[in-house]
This record gives structure tokens, C-alpha cells and sequence, in this order.
């Protein structure tokens, strides 16, 4: 039922493809709004560029959807005399993977192509010799002879800098790329309307699909929208680790898998009704799933809508994505459409004024 199609999968590059870095949304918000707006009855942003469409608005029960929209990315921090550019992170940046990357420098009049610049293998003796990156030494090169010809391209401290990448699919299963981490998500939900406008679902609820800003650095985004909007019921989705690739302990991440369908994770802030709720619909439409648990916060939008507003019942179905924060994230297609059907499914199991009190 929830086959990726044509015009989903143009949306989904174009949107993947857009840049997005946390506190400047705004691009891939237009790209977002225009897709879903032929599948919703209204849609607003607030101030800081949370994006929101609206099935059945006005209704006394809402219920969220929601996804986060920014990617990762890094600040101009200082630009030495000869012409480098020092960096900080915009939110949880990798300095690890920076070096021989390309990337852009936005700037008020467009983008500047640069590059993180690394020491050739030759040259790297005596202490140097096993040199590693750090926030301290990984700098970007942009092409100029000295500071001023880097403030001549409108270059300047705060100015924020991405990886060049695109979207690609490997072995006809696979998206691969950039910032899967969690426009992903955000396809996810937008493919929920889609289907619930294609099938002619009528839903005893009004329905808010929440692309929310600023999840990297601290879910300031979801905050936000959850004390606008004040819903009864969330449902939140983001991504989670593949743990089966190499170099990373099961003992400690646990044990989930690309291609094994949506995670449902078991935490304090996950309301235990509405989890089995998701449960029950995932195991009546075969639909496979994986478990995780988390301990103390989900690190998700999860927690911020499930502490708002004096307690929302909320839960969480994650992707299962490997190399998260890298410019070679990968999903599942079976698992993105998994996603996307659990969440639908679980709707249309939802009823006007339903409460998860436990007694």
C-alpha cells in the first residue's frame, strides 16, 4: 500500500538533495509545504520555521505526526590570516569525518565551494605521524591567499558551512546520503497524508503533520510547536542505529537491523498504552518491526512533546539507519515503507476523546 511511487520518489530527492542545516530550515520547508499541500486542508509555519499541515482542522481531539527537518552542520568560527576557516559545530557534526570532504560556505550571496583540507599522508612524521582530526586542526579551505580575500567572498564568522553530497540508491534497496537524519522522517509523514487524501480516509480527529526545526541541537523545534499546538496524542518518528555493521557493541546499542522493518522503543517518556497499541496494529497488518529501550530520554522530539502540556502520550518509530551523522547514511526501502504504514495504520485505529490513563 505504501510504495514509494514516482512523484514520492521525486520529492524524496529533491528534498533530501536541499540543504537544511538547524536554524536555517527554511529552504527545504517551501519544498515540504508545496509536496503536502495537495493532501492537507490548511498548513502554517510558527516563527522559527516549524512547518505544519492540518487534516480535518478545528476538531476538539489532535493528534501529531511529526518529524524534525534540520541536518547537522557546522559555523564559521575564525578566519586566520592566511586564509583558513576554523569551525564549530552545528549540531552533533562529526569533525572525525571532515577532512577531505567538500562543502559549501552560505553566504548572503550564495554558496562558496570549499573544501576541509587535510596533510598529505607524506607528510605526516615524528609527532604528526599518526595525526588525528579535531575540532582544533580541521579547517576549511575555500581557494584564498589571506583573510581579506575570504571576507571578500561575503565569508564571514556565523556563516554556515554543509557537505556537498546527493542522494543516491545502492543495490535498488538502499538510500544513501546526506541528512537522512530525519528528512526521512519528514517524507514519512508527508507519504502518510498522501495516503490518507489517495484512500479517502475521513479521520474523527484533526490530524497535525509537524515537520518540526531545531531537533539537533536540542529539540527546541518540537518544544515550540507541541505548546502551540497542544495535542492529545503524538506519534513521533526519527531515525535509530543499524547496529550489525562493524565497530559497534550490541551489548551497549542494542541489536536492530536495516531491512527488519520500523523500531518501537521502550522509554520513560514512550506511553506504555499507546506503544501497544502500535503493537497490536503492527502484528495485525503483518507489518514487521524491531524493539529497542532507552535509557532515561529517547534523545528524540519524543520527549519534548511527551513532557508538554502537563503529559501528551506519545511514542516513537524509528528508522533503523547505519552511519548516522555521515554524508553516507543509508535506509531500507522496506523500512521506510514499514515506517510509513505502521504510522498510517495506527490512525485510523485512533478514536475522537480516546485516553491512555491507565485507570
Amino acid at each position: 500500500m505504501s510504495q514509494i511511487n514516482r512523484k514520492s520518489e521525486k520529492f524524496l530527492f529533491q528534498y533530501l538533495n536541499n540543504t537544511s542545516p538547524t536554524g536555517y530550515e527554511s529552504s527545504g520547508q517551501k519544498i515540504w509545504t508545496d509536496y503536502i499541500n495537495d493532501y492537507v486542508d490548511e498548513w502554517h509555519l510558527d516563527n522559527y520555521g516549524t512547518a505544519y499541515g492540518v487534516i480535518n482542522p478545528g476538531m476538539d481531539y489532535r493528534v501529531v505526526i511529526e518529524a524534525h527537518a534540520d541536518e547537522i552542520s557546522w559555523f564559521v568560527n575564525y578566519i586566520s590570516d592566511n586564509g583558513m576557516i576554523y569551525v564549530v559545530r552545528n549540531g552533533g557534526s562529526d569533525h572525525v569525518i571532515a577532512p577531505s570532504m567538500r562543502v559549501h560556505v552560505h553566504t548572503r550571496n550564495g554558496i562558496i565551494p570549499g573544501v576541509f583540507g587535510w596533510p598529505a599522508i607524506h607528510t605526516r612524521h615524528g609527532k604528526n605521524a599518526n595525526l588525528s582530526p579535531t575540532l582544533e586542526n580541521i579547517t576549511v579551505d575555500v581557494g584564498a591567499k589571506d583573510k581579506e580575500e575570504v571576507l571578500k567572498m561575503d565569508i564571514h564568522v556565523g556563516c554556515v558551512i554543509t557537505f556537498q553530497d546527493e542522494l543516491v540508491k545502492l543495490n535498488d534497496r538502499y538510500y544513501c546520503g546526506r541528512a537522512l537524519d530525519n528528512r526521512m522522517g519528514g517524507f514519512c509523514i508527508a507519504e502518510v497524508a498522501r495516503l490518507l487524501h489517495t484512500n479517502k480516509k475521513k479521520l474523527p480527529f484533526s490530524l497535525y503533520i509537524v515537520n518540526s526545526v531545531q531537533e539537533e541541537i536540542g529539540l527546541r523545534g518540537a518544544e515550540m510547536i507541541a505548546n502551540t499546538i497542544k495535542p492529545h496524542v503524538a506519534i513521533i518518528t526519527d531515525v535509530t542505529h543499524d547496529t550489525s555493521t562493524p565497530l559497534i557493541d550490541n551489548k551497549i546499542q542494542g541489536d536492530t537491523q536495516c531491512g527488519l522493518g520500523p523500531v518501537l522503543t521502550y522509554a520513560p517518556a514512550v506511553h506504555n498504552l499507546l506503544l501497544q497499541q502500535v503493537i497490536d496494529v503492527a502484528e495485525k497488518n503483518n507489518i514487521k518491526f524491531q524493539r529497542a529501550a532507552a535509557s532515561r530520554s529517547t534523545g528524540t522530539d519524543t520527549d519534548a512533546f511527551a513532557y508538554s502540556n502537563g503529559g501528551v502520550p506519545s511514542v516513537l518509530i524509528s528508522l533503523p539507519l547505519r552511519y548516522m551523522h555521515t554524508t553516507v547514511e543509508m535506509a531500507h526501502q522496506q523500512d521506510i515503507e514499514g515506517v510509513i504504514t505502521l504510522i498510517y495504520e495506527t490512525l485510523l485505529t485512533i478514536h475522537s476523546g480516546q485516553s491512555f490513563k491507565y485507570f
